[in-house]
């Protein structure tokens, strides 16, 4: 199907706007790449989350101390932090880290903990 402009030239049916398809081509893949880039931006959240609560639980420290131990873990590992928060998620469910990453997670919670629990009997003093 054709339709005629002014001048007597023929463009494609449905006019000019088709003419720029192929923006509107790399415009929906780059629009499907964030949408992929943020769905891996919010499970990667999630995990560290995740990672950040079992060191409150079992490091007692602050949840601020537990994205601090993560990320100091992180750093003397050389490991990313999203793959140190899988491996202690990982280790939480089946008790496996590796030697490594678990003597320097133990060395950094040491650093920061633990901390005093709320309502309980100071540290060092029995219930």
């Amino acid at each position: 199907m054709t339709s005629h402009t002014r001048s007597g030239a023929v463009e494609p049916a449905g006019g000019p706007q088709e003419a720029t398809a192929p923006d509107e081509t790399a415009q929906i893949v780059a629009l499907q790449e964030e949408v992929g880039q943020l769905k891996e931006a919010v499970t990667s959240h999630a995990v560290v989350d995740q990672a950040i609560g079992m060191m409150v639980a079992l490091g007692r420290v602050t949840p601020e101390q537990g994205w601090a131990v993560l990320r100091e873990v992180s750093q003397h590992t050389n490991i990313k932090l999203r793959n140190v928060a899988e491996l202690i998620i990982i280790w939480g469910q089946k008790g496996d880290l590796p030697h490594d990453i678990r003597a320097t997670l133990e060395d950094t919670l040491d650093r920061y903990g633990p901390t005093q629990i709320p309502g309980g009997p100071p540290l060092g003093e029995s219930p």
